[in-house]
């Protein structure tokens, strides 16, 4: 009796540090791998070292990100768009279905210049969501706008600037220097920031240069079946880490467990297409439905 306990305790034992070293493996391959390429999302090896209004603000940061789009447009072309941005203001032009909801200003970020918004002063509050909020920092119309936290000094900076290129195109950068806060309940808004703003900050770029060049903003049925393809794979994630921990052939479902942390990696910063991304969560999901039916009971 005692060695069968025994042995079941041992099972569960290495079942649960495989599942450690899976969890691991998964956290190396995104801080490695994943995280150094969307941090620099879009900048060129110039302007990443490139010195930027509000540098000086937050000086260790833990969380630091640029990146860059070019924009068919001049930059009085774009400012407009940037002065405006923010929750209860014209929204982000990015995942509306995410970061809109609640907003005064209804669901969907705006698809065109609004006067009311287009001055923008330095102290003002600017609202970032529903239950977080920012202060307007030094602001150069036509050139950059930096958003900073209100703490002084500030333990989060994002910087907006524009650099032409040309004639008719400029350089859209965006900065966010912040510094995690470790100790207090802070810490979650931080994490979250960590693994979301590498989703919303390219998007908000892409959608500031389709309003500025003319084109359609993107259906929200894009975007839910976008957000959908995430949640999915999270829960095939969750899934098949239950699986190595229940099935006998616990070895497979390791395997597939690690699959199943990569769709989700690829589904979240992947930036491929829309169908790409749901297709290969679909398929993965079809994957495991049908090797979890042809486990021995």
């Amino acid at each position: 009796m005692k060695s069968g306990i025994r042995a079941v305790i041992r099972m569960v034992a290495v079942r649960l540090l495989a599942l450690f070293a899976l969890a691991g493996l998964l956290a190396a391959i995104y801080l490695l791998g994943v995280r150094p390429h969307q941090l620099r999302w879009g900048a060129t090896a110039a302007e990443l070292v490139r010195s930027m209004p509000g540098d000086g603000l937050v000086r260790h940061p833990t969380f630091y990100a640029t990146r860059a789009i070019t924009i068919d447009g001049r930059p009085e072309d774009i400012w407009p768009w940037l002065a405006q941005m923010g929750y209860d203001r014209a929204g982000y032009y990015g995942y509306d279905l995410i970061e809109n909801p609640g907003s005064a200003m209804g669901i969907r970020s705006a698809a065109s210049i609004l006067p009311r918004l287009q001055h923008p002063k330095t102290g003002e509050t600017l609202p970032i969501s529903a239950v977080a909020h920012m202060v307007f920092g030094e602001i150069e119309p036509g050139s950059y706008l930096i958003w900073r936290a209100e703490a002084d000094p500030p333990d989060g900076v994002f910087t907006w600037a524009l650099y032409p290129l040309d004639a008719n195109h400029t350089r859209l950068i965006s900065r966010i220097r912040l510094h995690y806060h470790w100790t207090d309940r802070r810490l979650a808004l931080d994490l979250f920031t960590e693994f979301a703003d590498p989703v919303a900050v390219p998007k908000i770029l892409q959608g500031i240069k389709d309003r500025v060049e003319g084109h359609t903003p993107e259906a929200l049925s894009v975007q839910a079946v976008e957000i959908a393809t995430w949640l999915l794979a999270l829960a095939e994630c969750a899934a098949a880490f239950w699986f190595a921990l229940s099935w006998r052939r616990w070895g497979r479902a390791w395997m597939l467990a690690l699959g199943s942390g990569l769709v989700l990696l690829f589904a979240l910063y992947g930036h491929a297409p829309v169908w790409l991304s749901a297709a290969l969560a679909m398929s993965w999901g079809a994957a495991l439905v049908l090797t979890r039916k042809a486990q021995p009971r």
